[in-house]
């Protein structure tokens, strides 16, 4: 596992590194702040960032990375203004934990925050294909009905016939429909 420690305290870094011992394999590598460039080229699988406390800049750039290179990270914050964990978690942090770091529970906290992060991700992409699906049989229908008002043909004709035509031509059903839709959008401005 490759960790990314950020925290200005080193004694306060050498607990969490201390609180890794056992996992193998294991690479850690400390920064006292964080940059987004450090983080993509070293690639680690989790970043810990420990801080007294945290402030909107640090917030910002972990938003920039994660949203760029989405990855699991934790926060250890001694003590937190309010607002800063739910910011923080917006901004794509998977723990936050306030006055509870301990070498005790690193190990834990960085299991239960990469499982988070995968449970997360995994309803991230499952969201995106339901919205893509949805959005191609929305495509599909109004295509239909443009050749059901066309051609005069019932729905389950003009279905058979996009259909056939993705079959023809070897693409999906949904980008022929989307060019139907477009080649009339384009005939209908040209008939001004």
């Amino acid at each position: 596992m490759r960790v990314l420690i950020v925290d200005p305290d080193a004694a306060r870094a050498a607990l969490v590194a201390e609180g890794l011992a056992g996992v193998e394999p294991l690479e850690v590598r400390r920064a006292s702040v964080f940059h987004g460039d450090e983080a993509a080229a070293f690639e680690p699988d989790v970043i810990v960032v420990a801080l007294d406390s945290p402030d909107r800049d640090v917030i910002d750039s972990l938003r920039d990375v994660t949203e760029a290179n989405p990855r699991p990270v934790v926060m250890f914050v001694d003590r937190s203004e309010p607002g800063f964990g739910e910011a923080a978690l917006r901004a794509g942090v998977s723990a936050y934990v306030v006055d509870g770091l301990s070498k005790a529970r690193v190990r834990d906290v960085l299991e239960v925050a990469m499982t988070r992060f995968q449970l997360m991700s995994q309803l991230r992409d499952e969201l995106a294909k339901a919205k893509a699906d949805l959005a191609s049989r929305k495509t599909i229908e109004r295509a239909k009905a443009l050749i059901m008002q066309q051609r005069g043909l019932d729905e389950p004709a003009a279905y058979a016939l996009l259909r056939r035509l993705s079959m023809e031509t070897h693409r999906a059903m949904a980008v022929v429909a989307a060019d139907l839709l477009a080649l009339a959008g384009a005939l209908k401005e040209d008939g001004r």
